[in-house]
C-alpha cells in the first residue's frame, strides 16, 4: 500500500487494524504490523468488531482526521484462521495455574489428580454468539427458513459470486489489488491470486452438497458459505489538502457512514437492512443515487434476505419508521467482482477489500456513489457510502 501510494512511512500519523480472533502472543496486531513497516513512533491500535473490524479501522481513522488529529492514516486489518490459538478447559488452566505455585513436586502434581480424560481435550474458538449459542450458519439457516429463502436461489447467487470472482481474476481486475504473498517458512512458493475462486462450480455441484447446519431439513451449505480464509488489508487515508499537496489523487471520499445493532436472538445477520438507510440519509441521497454495491457475502441467504429487506415496505413500516421501502441498486450492479463466498472471509481484513474493490470499479464505470454493507457477529450492521468526485 505504501509503494502503491507513493507515500514514506514517515508521512503516516496513525495506523489502525482491525482482528477478530486474536493472537495471544500479539494481542495488538496493529502495532507489530506497524513495528515491521513504519517508524517505530508511529502509534497503533487494534480494533474489534466482528466481521466488521476493518470498516471499524477505516472509520476510526477517518474520524482521527476530521478532528484534526492526524492527516495520513493507515487502517485495515488482517486474520490468520490456518493459526488459530487453542486453549484449553477451565479445569486444566486452574491445575496448571495452582501447579505453577507448588513449592515441592508433590504440591505440583496434586492438581492433576483430580483431572479427567475430558479435561484433556483442547477447546477451539467456536463461530457462536455468546448470549444465544446459536452458530453463524445457524442463523444463516434461520433466516433462510423465516425469510422463505430457497435452496436454490442462494445456490444460485454462490455461483454467480465464484462466475464475477473469476472472470475478474481471469482478466486482472481482481488480481490487480493483490501483492504476492511468499509463503513460509521456506518463501518459495508464492500466491499471486485468491485460491478459493472455483472457475468450474456449476449449479449442478453445488446441488450435491449436504446441508452443513440443518442435516435433515437445511439449505445452507458449504458452497453458499463464505470460506473461513488468511487474509490482510490496508487502505490509506488522507486529509484532502495533505493528498493535493504530495500530489495523490483519491480513489474516492467518505461520504457517510452508519452502525446498528439487533437482538441476537432474531435476524442475526440484518444488519445491512438497518444500516443502509440510515448511512444513505447521512450522505443526502436515496438508494436511487447508488450506483455500485458491495455487500457482504457470509451467506446467500444472508445476502437475499437482506435485499428482500431493503426491498419490502412491509419490512421499512415496521422495522424502520418508513412508509417507503428502501430498495436496492439491480442486482446487476451489486458485488460485481463476486464476493466473500468465493474470494473468502478473513474476518478482520474483508471490510478493507470490499472498500478497494469498490473504489476500483467505480472508477471503471465512471459511478460517483458506491454503497458498502457488512454483517456482524453479535447482530450489528455497516454501511458506508462512497464518493468519486
Amino acid at each position: 500500500m505504501l509503494a502503491r501510494s507513493g507515500l514514506r512511512g514517515e508521512d503516516v500519523d496513525h495506523l489502525v487494524f482491525g482482528t477478530v480472533v486474536h493472537d495471544t502472543q500479539a494481542p495488538n496486531i496493529a502495532r507489530e504490523v506497524g513495528l515491521a513497516v513504519l517508524p517505530k513512533t508511529v502509534p497503533a491500535c487494534t480494533v474489534s468488531r466482528a466481521c466488521a473490524s476493518a470498516n471499524q479501522a477505516i472509520t476510526d481513522a477517518t474520524q482521527l482526521i476530521e478532528v484534526g488529529q492526524a492527516e495520513v492514516v493507515i487502517a485495515g486489518g488482517s486474520e490468520s484462521l490456518s493459526h488459530i490459538p487453542i486453549t484449553v478447559s477451565d479445569r486444566l488452566s486452574k491445575s496448571l495455574v495452582t501447579a505453577s505455585k507448588g513449592k515441592t513436586l508433590g504440591q505440583r502434581l496434586a492438581p492433576f489428580t483430580r483431572m479427567r480424560p475430558k479435561d484433556l481435550i483442547p477447546v477451539t474458538p467456536a463461530i457462536a454468539e455468546p448470549t444465544t449459542g446459536e452458530t453463524m450458519g445457524g442463523s444463516a439457516e434461520r433466516m433462510a427458513k423465516e425469510n422463505g429463502i430457497n435452496r436454490v436461489d442462494q445456490d444460485a447467487w454462490a455461483l454467480r459470486s465464484h462466475e464475477f470472482a473469476a472472470a475478474g481474476t481471469q482478466d486482472g481486475r481482481l488480481t490487480a489489488e493483490l501483492t504476492p504473498v511468499y509463503v513460509p517458512p521456506d518463501f518459495e512458493k508464492v500466491i499471486v491470486r485468491d485460491n478459493g475462486i472455483r472457475s468450474d462450480s456449476s449449479m449442478e455441484s453445488l446441488a450435491r452438497l449436504r446441508p452443513a447446519f440443518d442435516r435433515r431439513h437445511g439449505s445452507v451449505t458449504a458452497g453458499n458459505s463464505s470460506p473461513l480464509t488468511d487474509g490482510a488489508s490496508a487502505v490509506v487515508l488522507m486529509n484532502e489538502d495533505k493528498a493535493k499537496a504530495e500530489g495523490i489523487e483519491p480513489m474516492g471520499y467518505v461520504r457517510s457512514w452508519a452502525w446498528t445493532a439487533l437482538d441476537p436472538a432474531m435476524q442475526l445477520l440484518q444488519g445491512p437492512a438497518y444500516a443502509a438507510p440510515i448511512a444513505l440519509d447521512r450522505a443526502g441521497l436515496t438508494m436511487k443515487d447508488i450506483g455500485l454495491m458491495e455487500m457482504h457475502e457470509a451467506f446467500a441467504a444472508q445476502v437475499l434476505s437482506n435485499l428482500q429487506a431493503l426491498s419490502s415496505k412491509t419490512f421499512a413500516e415496521k422495522e424502520l419508521g418508513r412508509s417507503d421501502a428502501v430498495g436496492h441498486p439491480d442486482v446487476d450492479l451489486i458485488n460485481v467482482m463476486g464476493g466473500s463466498l468465493s474470494i473468502g472471509h478473513p474476518f478482520g481484513a474483508t471490510g478493507g477489500r470490499l472498500t478497494i474493490t469498490l473504489l476500483n470499479e467505480m472508477a471503471r464505470r465512471d459511478v460517483e456513489f458506491g454503497l458498502i454493507t457488512v454483517c456482524a457477529a453479535g447482530g450489528m450492521g455497516f454501511a458506508m457510502v462512497l464518493e468519486r468526485r
